[in-house]
């Protein structure tokens, strides 16, 4: 069983298979920007953060880089890749490749776990029960690929919805965690997946590059290192030390499941909607975005901020007014979007960021100066 919290060269190595997969969904979003596409985009990406959020948690218990486990790995890794290579045709002629290579990441997390639970009765019925709604969204999955259309749409999202709700039918009494560890991963899944946001900003800018472009480009590089600044100067700080100080067994469990395994997801995804319109405003910086992608931009934004809102309820309870009040904002600028130039609505956007971090670094400074101190690694350590 593990015991340290760093996390291994191995899972990071995991995780870079990863950044494929969000850039494909990126991808599949910006190859048709309609509402469809975007629903299509981000049930897609629900089902690869469902399939990372197993390991995370498995890696949490096992050593990645022990043994058989280490094979397996890399054979979950070689899955991983053909599902990701398959997501820009996820709803076409690859959709049974797809559900086929998705279903070989789920299993061999579930016999990795089979074989960490041996000796470990609570552990062993919690996978059980894993490894029977993972069983059930599998085939779901497989008969949605086959059935095609808006069918196929339909059952992934029964599929998604019935997979994820598992950890509530079976409870989380059985399951093991290293919270360090646990906290760290979702945090560096935060930062590939701002990473996208970066890629986005490469792709979207093509071959030509002016003025216009250049000035895009470093409005997006401000609003990822806003987003980061919102998630890293405190707020993941607090989050880890709170999963650390639960108690062992269910309140911990719970901590983890619905502050990282849930909440990281609308805040990855929001991020993966921002990545579509930087890419779209590169594209054509003095032209107005399309509706979609106004909406996929800031509406992404404020998605993020939302479940910062909800994170921070979940560990602390309390409530962010400010950041419910700019994410607000957001959505209320959305229809102003589609009628002002793509870099115009990119310099708002990174405007009322760093007009919110301001407000917290100036309203809260003696907190958060208490709180990045007392929290901090080095003050652990001490």
């Amino acid at each position: 069983m593990r015991s340290e919290d760093r996390v291994t060269p191995l899972e990071l190595f995991f995780d870079l298979v990863f950044v494929l997969a969000i850039t494909q969904c990126t991808a599949l979003m910006a190859r048709t920007p309609t509402w469809t596409g975007l629903a299509r985009g981000m049930l897609v990406l629900g089902l690869l953060w469902w399939a990372w959020v197993g390991y995370a948690w498995l890696t949490s218990v096992v050593d990645p880089e022990e043994g058989v486990v280490r094979l397996e790995i890399f054979g979950a890794m070689a899955a991983l890749l053909v599902v990701s290579l398959c997501v820009p045709h996820a709803f076409g002629d690859l959709a049974l490749l797809f559900a086929g290579a998705y279903a070989g990441v789920r299993i061999a997390h579930i016999v990795l776990f089979v074989v960490a639970s041996r000796e470990d009765p609570g552990l062993r019925r919690s996978v059980t029960g894993l490894a029977a709604s993972t069983g059930i969204g599998i085939g779901l999955l497989v008969a949605g690929a086959v059935a095609g259309g808006n069918l196929q749409g339909v059952l992934w999202l029964v599929a998604l919805l019935l997979d994820m709700a598992g950890p509530f039918f079976f409870g989380a009494e059985g399951w093991k965690l290293v919270p360090g560890h646990f906290a760290e991963r979702h945090g560096l899944i935060v930062i590939i997946a701002l990473g996208e946001s970066i890629v986005a900003i490469g792709v979207g800018a093509g071959t030509g590059v002016d003025a216009g472009v250049v000035t895009a480009a470093v409005l997006g590089v401000a609003v990822a290192g806003a987003l980061w600044w919102l998630y890293f100067d405190v707020v993941a700080l607090v989050a880890a030390r709170r999963l650390s100080n639960a108690e062992e067994g269910r309140e911990r469990n719970e901590i983890a499941r619905d502050s990282f395994s849930y909440l990281h997801f609308p805040m990855v995804a929001g991020i993966v909607l921002l990545a579509l319109g930087l890419k779209k405003t590169l594209g054509h910086v003095d032209d107005s975005l399309a509706f979609v992608p106004a909406a996929a931009m800031l509406g992404g934004t404020a998605l993020y901020l939302l479940a910062h809102v909800a994170f921070r309820w979940r560990n602390v309870h309390r409530f962010s007014g400010q950041r419910m009040l700019c994410a607000i904002l957001l959505l209320a600028l959305i229809p102003a979007a589609i009628e002002l130039p793509a870099l115009a609505t990119l310099g708002i956007l990174t405007a009322l960021l760093a007009a919110l971090i301001a407000y917290e670094n100036v309203h809260f400074a003696e907190l958060r100066d208490r709180l990045r101190h007392q929290l901090s690694p080095e003050a652990t350590a001490d």
